[in-house]
């Protein structure tokens, strides 16, 4: 493969679902066991062959995109290489991508900022589709977008929340294109058409006008696709990565640590080196970021942002911001579920 693989990350959304912590961070930069929803898609690329040469173009939104996730990623990833565009209007998925056409040639990958999938790339550099859909077969498709087939297994077209069962192939918001340009031509008939929904142009509909000239089109399924669109959504996220990686989890905090401090750790966890936690019982499906401060509490199934501080609580279900201040009355209370955005303090005294 001559051309380097350009990989599209769309930012740019005003993501309502996971407010307040949207408030103050982009969706991307959200904590889900231990790094930030952009690490864990970053690293569904890692099965890339070298040879692709990947190249990164990242779709910024206004304020908090644009001034939050360039210094993010040079920081944490300098060694990739990034394009930016920016979306001052949220008019949609392909205009999102029409406003990266310069960056976009060769062959492309268009993956959602909320989709995180397992899946094996190493077959790209031999792929004969002119596209490949990532799909997952769902028990109801009716509330999802799904891929029809014809007989030889050809994407037909992608049809947006079904009516019946029978085709359970729901797309995962991931995307091949042998050739980007063709896509953006297909972007730009769909602007001429004026197909677009509620004011907003739809990257399924711009594929449907591509496969239009007789393109191939091929699924790849997946077993496992994971979503942080929602609160309820990056906890459950939260404990699928926790499960699978927590062999990992405990070395910095170890079973001396956990003495020492009079802490008791229910795994899957993951506490970062910088927290201090003491007199609490913590677990299982627990995510504490760095700097966060941890002080006679009991808690589970919850994501702690860096610099949070928990005192005198029980908390279930929760996503506490960055820096955000929890105190309660008693560890032995019954467990309260918050959703407190950066900066934020509650208290039950």
């Amino acid at each position: 493969m001559s051309q380097p693989l350009k990989i599209v990350i769309p930012t740019a959304g005003w993501a309502t679902r996971m407010r307040p912590q949207t408030w103050s961070k982009p969706k991307p930069l959200v904590s889900v066991a231990g790094k930030a929803v952009l690490d864990h898609l970053l690293d569904v690329f890692r099965s890339l062959p070298a040879e692709m040469q990947a190249e990164y173009v990242i779709i910024l939104g206004p304020h908090l995109g644009e001034s939050q996730i360039p210094p993010y990623l040079q920081e944490q990833h300098p060694e990739l290489k990034v394009s930016y565009a920016l979306q001052r209007e949220m008019k949609g998925q392909s205009d999102a991508l029409w406003l990266a056409r310069e960056f976009i040639a060769g062959p492309t990958i268009v993956i959602y900022s909320d989709t995180l999938i397992e899946t094996d790339f190493s077959f790209l550099p031999n792929e004969p589709a002119d596209g490949v859909a990532w799909v997952k077969p769902v028990p109801d498709p009716r509330r999802f977008g799904v891929a029809e087939v014809d007989a030889q297994g050809r994407v037909i077209r992608l049809v947006e929340k079904p009516q019946s069962l029978e085709n359970n192939r729901v797309v995962v918001g991931c995307y091949y294109f042998r050739e980007g340009r063709d896509l953006l031509a297909a972007i730009e008939e769909q602007f001429r058409r004026g197909v677009r929904l509620k004011g907003e142009y739809f990257l399924a509909d711009a594929i449907n006008i591509w496969l239009e000239g007789g393109r191939f089109m091929r699924t790849q399924s997946v077993e496992t696709w994971l979503d942080t669109g929602t609160i309820a959504a990056t906890l459950e996220t939260n404990r699928y990565l926790l499960s699978r990686l927590h062999v990992g989890a405990l070395k910095r905090w170890n079973v001396e640590m956990c003495q020492r401090a009079n802490v008791q750790l229910i795994e899957p966890v993951f506490i970062h080196e910088s927290a201090e936690v003491s007199d609490s019982l913590i677990g299982p499906y627990v995510s504490i970021g760095p700097e966060c401060k941890i002080e006679n509490a009991r808690i589970e199934d919850s994501i702690l942002e860096a610099g949070a501080t928990v005192e005198d609580a029980a908390l279930t279900g929760s996503l506490i911001g960055r820096r955000a201040r929890v105190r309660g009355v008693s560890a032995e209370a019954p467990p309260l579920r918050l959703n407190i955005g950066d900066d934020s303090s509650v208290s039950f005294e």
